[in-house]
């Protein structure tokens, strides 16, 4: 079983960001939220929208830090902190642009691969959090990547990450009830 307790979102709060590839992790919160009845409020103690939902029994927590990706990792800690909560029972979901679109993968800890908000969550939480690593591609050139995450997606790419969102909604209930390694399998082998 894995104490999973609170899912964070990375993504940017503007309207302009709503569409872009970079706020994938807010996608999967706000689906998460859709599928399972929870609102979002304004915290302003966190500098987040929270909200919270019960899957199979579990009450989890959902974020979606407000101060811009790259200063993700202060609302995260403060959520941590008041729901008195250990790094290991948080998920952060995020765009990741070393996975090809149609790519998603689950994960316990590590480094940041690059990615400015996951770094900003290390910063502040340690690496030792489960990871939901959403493919959003690479555009090819290194100098192109912000503007690659930071615009809208073309259409297939966007339903791609969509459908692997539905796919790790699915496989919630295993990771809560069976443990990481199971979920992991599940997701990863899916696409074999």
């Amino acid at each position: 079983m894995t104490h999973l307790s609170i899912i964070a979102g990375l993504g940017n709060p503007d309207d302009k960001y709503e569409k872009t590839l970079h706020n994938a992790g807010f996608w999967y919160v706000d689906a998460l939220a859709g599928k399972y009845g929870g609102e979002f409020r304004h915290e302003k103690k966190f500098d987040a929208e929270v909200g919270r939902i019960d899957i199979d029994g579990v009450e989890i927590w959902l974020l979606k830090p407000q101060s811009y990706m790259n200063l993700s990792g202060g609302p995260v800690r403060a959520a941590l902190d008041y729901y008195r909560l250990a790094v290991t029972q948080l998920l952060v979901a995020h765009d990741d642009i070393d996975l090809p679109p149609g790519t998603v993968r689950l994960k316990q800890g590590g480094g940041h691969g690059g990615h400015n908000g996951i770094r900003d969550v290390i910063r502040h939480c340690s690496a030792d959090f489960m990871r939901l690593r959403l493919g959003v591609g690479h555009p090819g050139q290194k100098d192109e990547v912000t503007g690659h995450v930071l615009q809208r997606a073309a259409a297939d790419v966007e339903a791609a990450v969509k459908k692997n969102i539905d796919e790790a909604i699915a496989v919630l209930p295993l990771l809560l009830g069976d443990g990481l390694n199971a979920a992991m399998k599940k997701l990863h082998t899916r696409e074999e």
